[in-house]
């Protein structure tokens, strides 16, 4: 908690008592309050009491111990891809996918003067969205923990050269000025978020279309993921998204974290997930869950 910037550990600590007192409706994020995180969760969750965790691994920990029911963790961005690290956290941490939340993102440059600034602080994800709006400006981007903690953090430093980019309820809660909103460089950024739980969600309780992730391992030897997804094609199970990484140091086998459409209960999907055993190990299922946004057939 003391990793904050001061004007935000009042909030940390006021929202933290809170959770500890009501765990059962604490939802764990990672950032200060104001951040997307916790807009997320207030969203997907409305009447939750929303836990602010310094790190990703803190926000999962939360769960984990029992000091919150849920964690709510961005996977991935329209414009800027999958969030570092999330794909190695979620695996790692024993925890279930329950729910899915789709956040339209907009930033705010926010600062304590007018400008010019020669620096905005903010998240990378935010950075990278905004690229070229800072670029344009010659405003050189400098990585921090979380927007809203970025907000904060010049708002401690009381310099008027710097900004923040973050959302707009960061200003209002740490006495920022609003410069310009809506500088992300495509306004239809929006982030992908996940809602965790230490309990597997039963698929047979989904009412309508279900998403099911999980991840395996295959060996680095040719057609190894052609065989281990031809499953899915000859059963007719839409996978729409796969992502490959590399574990540790021998690049011996290559990591896949994949969504599909449909829960094991359905005759399709179990015999791609069959199939798929065959010619790969590893399969750890990390969770099937309600899909908010439908995608393509």
């Amino acid at each position: 908690m003391q990793s904050y910037p001061a004007p935000a550990l009042a909030l940390v600590e006021k929202m933290a008592a809170a959770a500890a007192a009501d765990p059962a409706r604490a939802v764990s994020f990672q950032g200060a309050p104001g951040a997307n995180s916790h807009r997320a969760a207030m969203e997907a969750l409305p009447d939750c009491l929303p836990l602010p965790c310094f790190s990703f691994e803190d926000a999962l920990d939360a769960v984990k111990e029992g000091r919150a029911a849920h964690a709510i963790i961005p996977i991935e961005n329209s414009q800027h891809g999958r969030v570092a690290d999330i794909h190695f956290l979620l695996p790692e941490s024993g925890l279930s996918i329950v729910g899915e939340h789709f956040l339209e993102i907009h930033a705010s440059l926010m600062a304590l003067g007018d400008g010019p600034f020669a620096a905005a602080y903010s998240h990378p994800q935010a950075l990278g969205q905004s690229r070229f709006y800072l670029r344009d400006r010659g405003i050189v981007p400098m990585s921090y923990a979380d927007t809203a903690g970025a907000a904060a953090y010049v708002a401690e430093l009381g310099d008027h050269t710097v900004a923040a980019l973050a959302p707009r309820i960061a200003a209002e809660l740490y006495g920022l000025k609003v410069i310009e909103d809506n500088v992300e460089d495509a306004h239809d950024n929006t982030t992908r978020f996940v809602i965790l739980s230490r309990t597997p969600r039963d698929p047979a309780t989904i009412s309508g279309p279900a998403m099911t992730t999980f991840v395996f391992e295959v060996r680095n030897i040719p057609a190894a993921l052609y065989k281990a997804l031809g499953g899915f094609a000859t059963n007719g199970v839409n996978m729409t998204k796969l992502e490959s990484y590399q574990r540790g140091a021998s690049f011996a086998a290559t990591e896949f974290y994949a969504d599909i459409v449909g829960a094991p209960g359905e005759r399709p999907v179990d015999l791609a997930l069959e199939e798929l055993g065959f010619f790969a190990k590893d399969l750890r299922m990390l969770g099937s869950y309600p899909m908010e946004r439908i995608r393509g057939q």
